[in-house]
């Protein structure tokens, strides 16, 4: 079996990461089938994620729309194995990504979700395409994401559109070498979500990473996006995005 560096295999390694996330969620006092993991597979080769596909994974995230195409064609044989978009997304890629993707999780303007909305209506799909919308909690002016005064008319986009699935919310909070750094930011997606519909509405928060997703589930994540400590560092693009 493949390694993925000195921390032993890549399915050792994601074993080691849903442990965690388990015990993570028995400490935060909620079942272990609550939270899910996305092993973000950004630059990986194919063959590293038919390694953690082989160990029971999944669900894999991508950020770019054409790094999804690819594998997601060169491993549609595994008719169970799901590609979640985790990067932002252009209208003029929405076409591509509507087809292929089991959730679009950064969807950040109405103009996308309608886009968005078109291309999944007339995809060959089994069903809608399930969308997260994507908040910037901490106004950093470099990262994607609706502002939080935005989100209302946002969702009421997503709900308009056939095509798709309303699921819930996402975001990234800055970076720090602090994981309780992310709590604030954690914890407002989660009174957002409380002031737009609830679990009813949105039931999922897509939130944590290796860094931090301790505090995520006590802060209510039921996704987290887990890349290097599954799959050890990242090679050298070989995609153009």
């Amino acid at each position: 079996m493949t390694t993925a560096d000195s921390g032993g295999s890549i399915a050792e390694r994601l074993a080691a990461q849903i442990e965690r996330m388990h015990a993570a969620t028995r400490a935060a006092g909620r079942a272990p089938e609550s939270v899910r993991m996305l092993a973000v597979s950004k630059f990986q080769p194919t063959s590293a994620i038919l390694e953690a596909y082989a160990a029971g994974q999944r669900d894999f995230g991508e950020n770019y729309v054409q790094e999804l195409s690819q594998k997601a064609q060169e491993l549609a044989h595994l008719a169970d194995l799901r590609f979640h978009l985790i990067g932002h997304l252009q209208t003029n890629k929405a076409k591509a990504v509507a087809a292929l993707a089991a959730s679009v999780q950064t969807v950040d303007s109405t103009r996308l979700a309608q886009e968005l909305g078109r291309r999944a209506a007339s995809a060959q799909r089994s069903g809608p395409l399930d969308v997260l919308v994507e908040v910037n909690v901490s106004g950093e002016v470099n990262k994607s994401g609706c502002a939080p005064e935005d989100l209302a008319p946002l969702l009421a986009a997503v709900e308009a559109e056939p095509g798709l699935r309303l699921r819930g919310l996402l975001t990234v909070p800055p970076q720090s070498s602090d994981a309780a750094f992310a709590r604030p930011y954690f914890n407002q997606l989660g009174r957002l979500r409380d002031e737009h519909g609830g679990r009813e509405r949105l039931p999922e928060l897509s939130m944590g990473m290796s860094s931090d997703l301790e505090v995520a589930i006590a802060c209510g994540s039921t996704w987290v996006r887990i890349g290097t400590a599954i799959f050890g560092e990242r090679p050298s693009p070989e995609r153009t995005p």
